[in-house]
């Protein structure tokens, strides 16, 4: 959390190092997935930003230091369960090569840094 804190800080201008910051996650599970991170960066700046999440948008990204979003594992498996689960469309990284995504019923869009996601969340 503190990475991603520092790279939300550094890279897209957000002044989080004089607020607390807590994440809980659903159900108190524990959770080692590096795919997490743009999920997690996405609600750090809608909290910051008091402007809701869309609710029908899911996303998998691994935040890299320089605030690029990283590929992730099982990239084609996230995107059938997120449209499978009734989300309209998913976020994810541009760096994955060979995935067929219209294969899916879901519209997917790549990111390749978080100003960008953060254009298509928030405007």
């Amino acid at each position: 959390l503190n990475m991603l804190l520092a790279v939300l800080e550094k890279r897209a201008v957000f002044k989080l190092s004089a607020k607390d910051v807590f994440l809980n996650i659903a159900g108190g599970l524990k959770v080692n997935d590096p795919g997490i991170d743009l999920a997690v960066v996405s609600s750090i700046l809608s909290s910051n930003l008091d402007m809701a999440l869309p609710t029908d948008i899911c996303l998998a990204g691994e935040v890299g230091l320089s605030g690029e979003i990283r590929p992730v594992t099982r990239i084609g498996q996230r995107v059938g369960e997120a449209a499978k689960l009734g989300f309209k469309s998913i976020i994810v990284p541009v760096y994955h090569k060979g995935v067929d995504f219209s294969l899916y019923d879901i519209e997917v869009k790549q990111v390749s840094k978080i100003e960008e996601a953060f254009r298509l969340l928030f405007g």
